[in-house]
C-alpha cells in the first residue's frame, strides 16, 4: 500500500522542521509551473531562471511568510513570482526579445509541412500572449496556461474575484484580436512564397 502523497502545506512544515528532503519534493512540485509562468509573462528563459531561483529563494529564506488562510502555496509563489518578473522587467527598461528559443523540444512528426505550420501557430499565440499589457497577459497566463482557478488567481494578483474575469474576458478580446491578424498575416506571408 503506498503512502499518501503529502500536501504542499505538509512539506512547507517539514522544510521549517528542518527535512531537506520536503524541500526537494516541494521544489520538483512547483519549480516547473513557476518558470513557465515567468517565461510566459517575460519571453525570456534567463529571466524565467532567475525568477525561479528567487521564488525558491524567499521561500526558503522566509517560509513563515506564507499564510495559508490568504491562498494556497501555489499561489503564493506565482505571486512571488510575479513580483519578480517586474522587477527584472523594469531592470533591464527594454523589450525582452520574443526570438529567443522555445525552452522544449516539440516531437517530430512525419508530416514537415503540418509541423512547420504547428509552429507557426504557436509563435503566433506566444508572440500575441506577449504583446498584451501586463495586467492582461498575467491573467492569461495563470487562468488559461496554468489553469489557476478564479480565486486562485484573485488571491495570487491581490484583486477581487470580479477584476480577475473582466481583465480575462478583455484579455481573450485582445488575444484573438491579435491572434487574428497574426494568423492571417502569416496565411498571406506564406502565399507569397
Amino acid at each position: 500500500m503506498a503512502l499518501p502523497t503529502p500536501t504542499d502545506n505538509e512539506l512547507l512544515r517539514l522544510m521549517m522542521a528542518g527535512e531537506e528532503a520536503a524541500f526537494v519534493t516541494l521544489y520538483r512540485r512547483r519549480q516547473g509551473g513557476v518558470y513557465r509562468f515567468a517565461w510566459q509573462m517575460s519571453g525570456s528563459s534567463a529571466i524565467a531562471e532567475e525568477v525561479t531561483q528567487e521564488v525558491f529563494l524567499a521561500l526558503i529564506g522566509d517560509p513563515r511568510q506564507y499564510d495559508p488562510a490568504r491562498g494556497t502555496l501555489s499561489g503564493y509563489l506565482y505571486g512571488i513570482a510575479r513580483h519578480q518578473v517586474w522587477r527584472c522587467l523594469e531592470r533591464d527598461r527594454r523589450r525582452v526579445s520574443i526570438e529567443e528559443e522555445e525552452p522544449w523540444q516539440a516531437p517530430a512528426q512525419e508530416d514537415p509541412l503540418s509541423e512547420l505550420a504547428r509552429r507557426e501557430r504557436i509563435e503566433t499565440v506566444r508572440r500575441a500572449v506577449l504583446a498584451l499589457p501586463m495586467r492582461y497577459r498575467e491573467v492569461v497566463v495563470l487562468c488559461d496556461l496554468e489553469e489557476m482557478g478564479y480565486a486562485e488567481t484573485a488571491a495570487t494578483l491581490g484583486c477581487a474575484v470580479g477584476t480577475i474575469r473582466s481583465r480575462l474576458h478583455r484579455a481573450r478580446a485582445l488575444l484573438a484580436g491579435k491572434l487574428a491578424v497574426g494568423l492571417r498575416a502569416g496565411h498571406a506571408s506564406r502565399c507569397l512564397v
